[in-house]
């Protein structure tokens, strides 16, 4: 398996410059996870205004309560079930942010649904489900919602996060290596279609990192040796920028500078 996008090596220690986001708004999916965190506090780092979008509240109010003691733009806590969500659930988080901020200049997709590896055959339908509607039917969803607020910025961009695609068409990925297949293949129709819109698209393509999802799908292996996702997510808030527009359409690939363990 290979992407339909061109894949793009990225630089050691890519961020976002200082206050390359102030005044923007920026929504993150999963923002209590690994990834999610460390993206929302690059992005407010970076003077944005972030909202903070997780399954449970009161998950979110540690990366909400970081933000604030920081200093930078008071970000907003959305809770929402992403597994459970409706098309209409996803409408009304577009009306909140537009109510709330006035605008919407980017999303960056970080939750994640993985229920570890094993047979297609052992994969109950209730486990399918809730990863697709995570991991693929969400980001569909929120771009169908959100695409309209997103073209009223001057410049937009949404960052997908991959995952290996040496990887997910191998036995015992199951419904996740299917969702994130299809949602590569997503993107690079969304990038086809959207090619001059001021909406970029983008993928980004971590290396290995020290998270729960690593911890379930690499058993057996010392998690400890990888680094936390901070450098993922600096990476992540960096193609929010507008220096990242040479970027548009393209995987970002962080596994060159993948450490060795």
């Amino acid at each position: 398996m290979s992407f339909s996008l061109p894949l793009r090596r990225a630089e050691i220690g890519l961020a976002a410059a200082d206050q390359s986001l102030a005044g923007r708004s920026v929504l993150v999916t999963g923002a209590y996870g690994g990834l999610g965190r460390a993206a929302s506090i690059a992005a407010a780092k970076a003077g944005a205004s972030v909202v903070l979008l997780g399954r449970k509240a009161a998950a979110l109010e540690p990366v909400y309560d970081e933000i604030m003691a920081n200093g930078w733009s008071q970000p907003a806590i959305f809770p929402m079930d992403l597994a459970g969500a409706a098309p209409e659930d996803f409408d009304a988080l577009a009306d909140s942010i537009e109510r709330e901020f006035g605008r919407l200049d980017g999303i960056i997709h970080a939750a994640a649904a993985f229920e570890g590896l094993k047979p297609l055959e052992q994969q109950k339908p209730d486990e399918w489900r809730r990863i697709q509607n995570v991991v693929l039917t969400a980001p569909f969803l929120m771009q169908r919602s959100c695409t309209p607020l997103l073209k009223q910025s001057r410049t937009a961009a949404i960052v997908h996060v991959f995952d290996d695609p040496g990887r997910m068409q191998n036995a015992f990925w199951g419904s996740y290596g299917i969702a994130k297949s299809a949602l590569a293949a997503m993107v690079a129709i969304a990038h086809q279609e959207g090619e001059r819109s001021c909406v970029r698209m983008h993928g980004l393509l971590p290396a290995p990192m020290r998270t729960q999802l690593r911890r379930m799908a690499w058993f057996g292996e010392d998690t400890m040796q990888w680094p936390l996702p901070d450098a993922t997510g600096d990476a992540a808030a960096f193609l929010l920028t507008d220096a990242a527009e040479e970027y548009r359409g393209q995987v970002l690939d962080l596994r060159l500078n993948e450490p060795q363990g």
